[in-house]
């Protein structure tokens, strides 16, 4: 039978307890070693306030033939947490990380289920490393970090979570500012040097047309030097990447005098000052240089991308009257969408890449959020009514799950319902020649209604699975 001092209640003493190993925490300064620039940088505005975290691979180095010393192998055996992206990447580190004992805290981010992580284009068995370059994955990242070390540092809980909110606020206008200009990214055919750009490729519609190598640990394929030269020779390329600190043996080989525009990206950083700022500089440095390398549609993708371009308006009042059609014919009013919580995404069927994305998040996220799931209506409505008849939205919802409802108005109703939502949209043609082949830049929100009709939140696009179930059971009560 346990005792207590007299008048000394168990509530007491775990509140004691509880405050001592606070005072121990904030008496100990966390450790963290983070081995790449672009993810220290989001560690260092996280860590803002407290103890820096330390960069392994530094300034004017890349992962690619880079080893760490003896006194960095010191270092991260006695950190709290090591960051690193995984083999594929940082390969020096595989066996300095393997020797770690098993309760060291590592975080390999190739292995995170809460990133969008893409398999290599060379190797089956690899991952694409260089996930930092969609900015909806730095997104996601920033709360698996804010996490982590709310968990290892609970103390400065508060801390974390006020450095999250201000970097998340910057990296969603990043991605505000990407989402409605990568579109002018498609202006002309582009060969990269080295496949560091598939994830800018597919979350920005980047025109990739031929890559030479996947990495500097790889030798330029002859035949493949050869097809790719001719190409250059013949102009079907507007523009060459190539990366900063990066080899390229076989460069005048492949340019053989031929006048292609060409700039050197830096993916890794390794040129700018590391710390706090250097991934937003290094997402706004990267873009800039491919809009101007391809050069055919970079004036407007300029303007639409600019830092200090405004928000789009929002109307005082979220929601309204309307008459829809279901996919499967029947009328829908805004008072037949009441009763549920509905979870409403504005988008098109022909859109490549961002709607796809965005309804496999809200599916996925209901799916595991049951049994508050049966209490929520996802709708996809489209914005595009000329092309997304009804049998196009039936086959299009169905892809997605049996639950998700596919509606579509008349253009003059979809126009209402786009301004009473306050949902940007922007037809973008891109061959004069086709105008029926158009594209559409549209906001790519998820919108949360009530019960009762009335707007409650919306939920950014790059948002998580889980996240969004987190989110989701915060306001469905």
């Amino acid at each position: 039978m346990r005792k207590f001092f007299p008048g000394f209640s168990l509530l007491a003493a775990m509140a004691l307890m509880l405050a001592a190993k606070a005072s121990l925490a904030e008496d100990h300064d966390l450790r963290v070693v983070v081995s790449i620039k672009p993810v220290h940088s989001l560690m260092a505005s996280l860590m803002k306030g407290v103890r820096p975290p330390e960069l392994l691979v530094g300034k004017g180095e890349i992962p690619y033939g880079w080893k760490p010393t003896a006194e960095q192998k010191a270092h991260i055996k006695d950190a709290d947490i090591v960051i690193w992206a995984g083999p594929e990447l940082e390969k020096s580190l595989a066996p300095v990380i393997e020797a770690l004992p098993k309760d060291k805290l590592v975080l390999t981010l190739l292995d995170s289920l809460d990133l969008k992580i893409l398999p290599s284009r060379w190797n089956d068995t690899d991952r694409d490393p260089y996930f930092w370059l969609d900015s909806r994955n730095a997104l996601m990242l920033i709360d698996v970090l804010t996490k982590m070390l709310m968990d290892k540092d609970y103390a400065r809980a508060h801390l974390y979570k006020r450095n999250r909110d201000a970097l998340f606020e910057k990296l969603a206008e990043l991605d505000r500012r990407l989402e409605y200009g990568y579109r002018g990214l498609k202006g002309g055919v582009v060969l990269a040097y080295y496949d560091t750009q598939q994830y800018f490729e597919q979350a920005y519609a980047l025109k990739l047309g031929g890559v030479l190598s996947p990495s500097p640990d790889v030798p330029v394929n002859a035949a493949t030097l050869l097809k790719e030269r001719q190409k250059v020779q013949a102009g079907e390329y507007a523009c060459l990447l190539t990366e900063a600190r990066m080899k390229m043996p076989a460069l005048d080989l492949l340019l053989g005098g031929a006048d292609i525009n060409h700039v050197e990206l830096d993916s890794f950083g390794s040129t700018l000052e590391p710390g706090e700022g250097l991934y937003l500089k290094l997402m706004n440095h990267n873009t800039s240089l491919i809009k101007a390398c391809v050069n055919k549609t970079a004036a407007k993708l300029e303007a639409a991308t600019k830092p200090e371009a405004a928000p789009a308006p929002v109307p005082d009042h979220i929601g309204g009257r309307f008459v829809l059609t279901d996919h499967k014919g029947n009328m829908v009013t805004e008072e037949d969408m009441k009763g549920k919580y509905q979870l409403i995404y504005f988008g098109y069927t022909y859109c490549p890449d961002v709607c796809p994305t965005s309804l496999s998040v809200m599916m996925t996220a209901l799916k595991k959020i049951d049994p508050e799931a049966k209490r929520i209506q996802p709708y996809f409505i489209t914005v595009d009514p000329q092309r997304d008849t009804q049998k196009v939205m039936a086959d299009y919802v169905n892809y997605f799950g049996k639950t998700l409802i596919g509606l579509r108005g008349t253009e003059e109703m979809t126009q209402r319902l786009i301004k009473e939502f306050g949902v940007v949209v922007e037809k973008v043609v891109d061959d004069p020649a086709h105008p029926e082949k158009y594209l559409i830049d549209h906001t790519a929100s998820l919108y949360l209604m009530g019960p009762d009709g009335r707007f409650i939140t919306k939920f950014a696009h790059g948002i998580s699975p889980k996240q969004l179930v987190e989110k989701l059971r915060e306001y469905v009560k």
